[in-house]
This record gives structure tokens, C-alpha cells and sequence, in this order.
């Protein structure tokens, strides 16, 4: 494989063949069948709004369509998934603008930026960028595209997905990927005990920071308790 191999190519692609629809619902649970929806991000109208590594952008376009943000940014660095959601909800716009970048240029870019009038109100990642990024380059870079006050949710595994213990530091472990061309790989993913986001997102300056476990509703091969995170940019 190559340094820039697309890893995200073949996620998704089976589904956006035989669903095309805008969700009815928002999860936050691993599961995608229960636990809070997105009430967790708070009153969204007139509001903008940023998804952190938003595959085919399915969590976004539930948003733009139920919600009245002003605008909801997709933001996805593998250019299949952004292919995928611009196909698939390309229409929405211009309330759902669909970016492809990776999650930290983009917020660091936010700021003052035309398109997210000076910076985001609410950000958020359902198992995604902040999943997949290094949290001592993502969240200080969050903290920075949010206003005064803004909120950051995520949710992200409390353990791997085989069963593993989440990491009790700030590091990550290496899980199966492919590549475009069906190649074994492998991608940096953290999973972090709750106590280390906490203090993670402590220094990158957020406040009210809490975190909630959402249970898995099965106990099937993939089954996975989540952790819901919520967080303020400190004012």
C-alpha cells in the first residue's frame, strides 16, 4: 500500500447502494438502534454546525433536513466517502455543505472562515475524526473553531471492538483496514479510557466536560458499550 491509500474506500458502499434516504432518526450508540439522539447536541436552529469525519454524511443530512441549522459542514478526508456523500445528499445543500479534508486543517482553517461565520456552534464525531486523529492535535483544534460556549459531542468505543480494555494513556492501537484495492491494513484508532478523554479535553481548554456509557443492546460478535462525551469550549 501506499501513504495515501484511501483506507475509508469500501466503508459504507453496500448500503448507499440500496439506500439512498435521507434517516428518519440520529444515533449516537455503536448499534445505531437506541441510546439518546441528537437532543444531546442541543437546539440547533440558525446554527452551525460541524461533523468530524462524516463518512457518507447520513448523521449530517438527518440534521439539515429536521433541524434548521444554518448550515451543517461534513467534513471527511477519504475522498470515496465524500464521492459517496455528495452523491447521496449533494442536494441538500447549501444547508449541508459536504468538505473533504482532513478533520484538523479544516478547524484550524474555520476559524474566521466565510463559510462557518466565524467560527462552529456545535461540533461532533459519531465514531469518527476523533476516533481516528490524534486527540493532542484534534480537540485543541476544536476548541479553537468553536465560539465561546460551543459544545463538542462524540461518541467513541469504551473498549475495542474484539472486547479489549480501553487504554488507560493517550495512545493508540492499530485496527484492520483495506485498502481501496482489497490490501490488508491497518489504521491508528484510540480508544481511550474515560478518565484520559477527560483529561484531554481539560487541557484543550472545554469545560462541563461529561461523559456518559450507552450499554450494547445485543451480545453479538460486534456488540460494544459507547462512550457519549459532551463538552463547552470554555467562554
Amino acid at each position: 500500500m501506499t501513504a495515501t491509500a484511501d483506507l475509508w474506500h469500501h466503508y459504507g458502499r453496500t448500503r448507499a447502494e440500496r439506500d439512498r434516504a435521507v434517516p428518519d432518526a440520529f444515533h449516537w450508540a455503536w448499534s445505531q438502534d437506541g441510546g439518546p439522539g441528537c437532543e444531546v447536541l442541543g437546539d440547533l436552529t440558525g446554527r452551525v454546525v460541524g461533523d468530524l469525519g462524516a463518512g457518507a454524511a447520513r448523521h449530517a443530512a438527518h440534521l439539515a433536513v429536521h433541524h434548521e441549522p444554518a448550515v451543517i459542514v461534513a467534513v471527511d478526508a477519504s475522498p470515496a466517502q465524500y464521492e459517496m456523500a455528495t452523491d447521496l445528499f449533494g442536494h441538500l445543500a447549501p444547508r449541508l455543505r459536504i468538505a473533504s479534508s482532513d478533520a484538523v486543517p479544516h478547524l484550524q482553517a474555520a476559524k474566521g472562515a466565510k463559510a462557518t461565520k466565524s467560527g462552529y456552534d456545535v461540533l461532533y464525531s459519531v465514531f469518527g475524526a476523533v476516533d481516528f486523529t490524534d486527540p493532542r492535535e484534534l480537540l485543541p483544534a476544536a476548541a479553537a473553531a468553536l465560539k465561546p460556549g460551543g459544545r463538542l459531542v462524540f461518541s467513541t468505543l469504551a473498549h475495542y471492538a474484539n472486547g479489549a480494555a480501553p487504554q488507560p494513556d493517550l495512545v493508540a492501537a492499530d485496527v484492520p483496514a483495506k485498502t481501496p484495492e482489497g490490501e490488508t491494513a491497518s489504521l491508528r484508532r484510540w480508544v481511550l479510557q474515560e478518565q484520559v478523554w477527560v483529561k484531554a479535553l481539560d487541557e484543550a481548554g472545554f469545560t462541563n466536560i461529561a461523559v456518559d456509557r450507552l450499554p450494547a443492546r445485543s451480545n453479538g460478535p460486534r456488540a460494544a458499550v459507547t462512550l457519549l462525551v459532551t463538552a463547552d469550549r470554555q467562554r
